[in-house]
């Protein structure tokens, strides 16, 4: 499988701190499966991020907060699908015993490095 992330990436530029992006849609509902709930998180942290006139492009570091470790290769899976073309930021995962919600089976927070002018 390809490896969904970079050993590291050089930013330069004013930094944007996205806070953790939980799995609710536009109506508060959670999707049940850790793909669709990653989906559903790269879809609001692509909101937040053209608020501050960046995208998905521009994130160059990821945290992943995993309920269960062993969701990983389909999370990767669905993380592929999900990051622009070749575009891998920085990433750490970490497996947690909870999340703020008991259907949520992944946070992801994030730094971004914003375009010039932003």
């Amino acid at each position: 499988m390809a490896q969904p992330y970079s050993d590291a990436l050089v930013a330069d530029g004013p930094l944007l701190f996205v806070s953790g992006q939980t799995p609710e849609g536009p109506e508060g509902e959670v999707v049940g499966d850790i793909a669709g709930q990653t989906r559903q998180i790269f879809a609001n942290m692509e909101e937040v991020l053209a608020h501050h006139g960046a995208d998905l492009g521009h994130l160059v570091k990821l945290t992943y907060y995993l309920r269960h470790i062993s969701d990983l290769d389909e999370f990767h899976s669905a993380l592929l699908d999900c990051l622009p073309g070749t575009h891998r930021p920085a990433a750490s995962v970490v497996e947690v015993s909870a999340l703020v919600d008991p259907a949520h089976l992944v946070e992801i927070d994030g730094i971004a490095c914003l375009p010039s002018g932003g």
